[in-house]
């Protein structure tokens, strides 16, 4: 900055660009057409998606949108640094341990500038390799609008010329059409996935080493603020002389330290799993492991079995036993209907013969 010490200086490469190397500058610090205003975003979000191959018409969207994301990141960044000058410039006029604080401060916040500018070009990392799925995609369009062309053709000669001689030969390249459509899908397919996962892979890395050098900046930023003092004083009393530049300076050196050292095995902020997560995920990869292998994968418990008639679920094989099973329960059902009607019969004909019996006793 412009009195004391400063990060600004040169200096040697980091532990984290040694572990990893830095990638080279964003391509989208250079040849700007519409400048610096916000008319290029609107533009190439909205051009993205108006030319080019159906097919890749939704990533190419999503690849310009990111170029605006970045473009705004170095706003922010290049901004960053303006303000960190300025606020330097504005404690020159103040006592001196303010003074000495802002500019520290100073040296800090043009540090977080400095920082969004690595960030965005270790961002550029991702959105080529999203670029990379994009131009995959263009390259099988053709293949489709080929099979597809051929398909209309044929389905136009068999409604206008059923016996047409040209169907065969449109039906051979046909074949031909799919056999490389697969082939070509089958790529698509292969290496989307495997740029998905690496993009996003260059992208979390970034926020990581980018939010913990904050993080670091942060906490050695409030370390800085400990050296003013703020005890309230009465009209004419001065304060104690500032005696804090050289622990200033240690101040800065320690942060300078600790992001010159920093490596991401060594990451404050950890994502751990759960039980639940961490189980299903390694039964997820065993699954995937077995598939690979040429082995079925076992799907008896995956979900709870439907409830529903039962003759629906029985082979067809049995269904003539069954409905055999079910004539007979029917059948001793009858029979037990039957005797217990004979039961009620049989007791009320006692009790008939009973009045009887006593009617005629009672007449002679």
């Amino acid at each position: 900055m412009h009195r004391t010490y400063s990060m600004r200086q040169s200096r040697a490469p980091t532990a984290s660009q040694i572990e990893n190397p830095p990638p080279p500058s964003s391509s989208t610090k250079a040849g700007r057409l519409f400048g610096r205003s916000p008319v290029g975003h609107v533009f190439r979000r909205q051009a993205a998606g108006a030319f080019g191959p159906d097919l890749a018409k939704k990533l190419s969207q999503l690849v310009k949108m990111e170029k605006n994301v970045m473009r705004s990141m170095e706003l922010v960044g290049r901004e960053r640094m303006e303000v960190a000058q300025q606020l330097s410039i504005w404690g020159e006029a103040c006592d001196d341990d303010v003074s000495d604080v802002t500019d520290k401060l100073g040296v800090l916040i043009y540090e977080i500038g400095e920082l969004e500018d690595q960030f965005v070009d270790r961002y550029d990392q991702y959105r080529v390799t999203i670029k990379s799925i994009r131009n995959i995609e263009a390259s099988v369009q053709p293949s489709r609008d080929r099979k597809q062309k051929i398909t209309d053709q044929i389905a136009q000669l068999k409604y206008k010329e059923p016996n047409s001689p040209r169907i065969v030969v449109l039906e051979q390249e046909l074949v031909r059409a799919e056999a490389e459509s697969l082939v070509a899908e089958a790529q698509l397919s292969n290496i989307t996935r495997e740029k998905l996962k690496a993009a996003f892979t260059y992208q979390f890395d970034a926020m990581r080493e980018h939010c913990e050098k904050l993080a670091i900046i942060a906490g050695y930023g409030k370390h800085l603020l400990e050296l003013v003092d703020d005890t309230p004083v009465t009209p004419g009393e001065t304060r104690n002389a500032y005696d804090g530049y050289e622990a200033s300076k240690a101040i800065i050196q320690d942060c300078e330290d600790a992001l010159t050292n920093w490596v991401s095995s060594h990451a404050s902020v950890s994502s751990k799993l759960s039980t639940r997560a961490r189980t299903l995920s390694q039964r997820r990869k065993a699954n995937a492991a077995k598939h690979r292998e040429g082995q079925g994968v076992d799907l008896a418990n995956q979900d709870q079995p439907m409830k529903s008639d039962r003759d629906s679920w029985v082979p067809a094989g049995e269904h003539r036993g069954a409905h055999e099973g079910q004539e007979e329960e029917e059948y001793e059902d009858e029979e037990e209907e039957e005797v217990e009607e004979a039961n009620v019969n049989g007791e009320g004909g006692r009790e008939r013969e009973g009045e009887r019996s006593a009617h005629d006793a009672v007449t002679a």
